[in-house]
């Protein structure tokens, strides 16, 4: 069955952040990204802005929650070892991702430097908020069947509030959208090889077949 909806306004409960660089509706999706991309981050946070990819009219948009080190250097989203993981999970649940929206929560790539490498900083409730304007956007512009949240991150900007993600497995309607929540690829990059691992990708896999089913 599906959970209740978190509330009627899936932005308005986050935390305040600082104003993003621009406020005003954006004609289109290509507006709403040339609108951003190159504007200054927020401190902490790569230079590069990495915007959603995929169709507009997609029946599902995959929402997760920053961009990772690939991600940066590529600009584009789910390009690095959890990208190619969730590639392989789409396939195997009959999901062809050049049909799919993906995208972000946080639209920059948050680190701290250790050497020469870029260490995986996770985004604080301030920094969804800070973003919350541009992916409501999008959604918006993509309009999609169903909302998957991939991970706390992704929920928690869908959510509008912070909510245990494994108890919220499955579907969810987010205002008034249907949406799915799921961990996030990385979670099944961190389990040790093994049956467990095994057992949480073929999980995930159930999870994006049953988002596929609820959009079709």
């Amino acid at each position: 069955m599906p959970k209740p909806p978190p509330g009627p306004d899936l932005f308005s409960r986050l935390d305040p952040a600082p104003e993003p660089p621009v406020r005003e509706r954006a004609p289109s999706l290509a507006a709403l990204n040339e609108a951003f991309v190159g504007k200054p981050p927020p401190p902490g946070f790569a230079e590069r802005a990495v915007p959603g990819e995929g169709p507009i009219g997609a029946a599902i948009a995959f929402v997760g929650e920053q961009p990772g080190d690939q991600e940066d250097l590529q600009g584009r989203p789910f390009v690095g070892p959890a990208g190619q993981l969730f590639d392989r999970a789409l396939a195997e649940a009959g999901i062809d991702r050049s049909g799919v929206y993906v995208t972000n929560a946080v639209k920059h790539f948050k680190f701290v430097a250790r050497g020469k490498r870029r260490i995986h900083e996770k985004p604080t409730a301030g920094d969804v908020t800070h973003y919350r304007w541009w992916l409501e956007q999008e959604i918006d512009f993509v309009s999609p069947r169903v909302v998957v949240a991939l991970g706390a991150t992704a929920l928690l900007a869908l959510g509008g509030k912070a909510l245990p993600l494994l108890r919220s497995r499955g579907p969810m309607r987010f205002a008034n959208r249907q949406g799915y929540v799921t961990v996030h690829p990385s979670y099944l990059l961190r389990l040790p090889p093994g049956e467990d691992q095994r057992a949480a990708h073929s999980a995930f896999v159930a999870d994006l077949a049953q988002a596929r089913d609820l959009a079709a």
